[in-house]
């Protein structure tokens, strides 16, 4: 079934025309790059705080993040918020398959597409 983009107040799947590039922003944060400074299309820069934030939250966590698996997008939701969707992506570790940590954002959408933006990374 093919998850499209809606602007819906009620919590719904992430939209397939964003996955790939939620993929890879984690596959960065995998890398250890977690400023993300022009490696993804299309995503706002990341404050060096937030950057700091999400790699010692992760750190913290104390197991080691993979790449995001299709799985992911059976539990990751969006919600629409009246001018932005809040987006949270369920993350997988090495250790554990499923993890409770999860990614943060935010998506616009642009004229010339979607801005992604980077919240954070935490244990809801």
């Amino acid at each position: 079934m093919d998850v499209g983009v809606a602007k819906d107040e009620e919590e719904g799947p992430v939209p397939e025309i964003w996955r790939a590039t939620f993929e890879a922003i984690v596959w960065q944060f995998v890398r250890g790059n977690y400023a993300i400074h022009g490696k993804v299309i299309a995503v706002a820069p990341v404050s060096s705080a937030t950057a700091e934030q999400i790699s010692t939250y992760i750190q913290d966590y104390g197991a080691t993040l993979v790449p995001l698996p299709e799985k992911a997008w059976t539990t990751s939701v969006s919600i629409w918020y009246g001018n932005h969707w809040s987006v949270l992506v369920d993350l997988f570790t090495e250790e554990e398959g499923a993890s409770d940590l999860v990614l943060s954002a935010n998506v616009t959408e642009l004229p010339s597409g979607y801005q992604f933006k980077i919240n954070t990374v935490y244990v809801p």
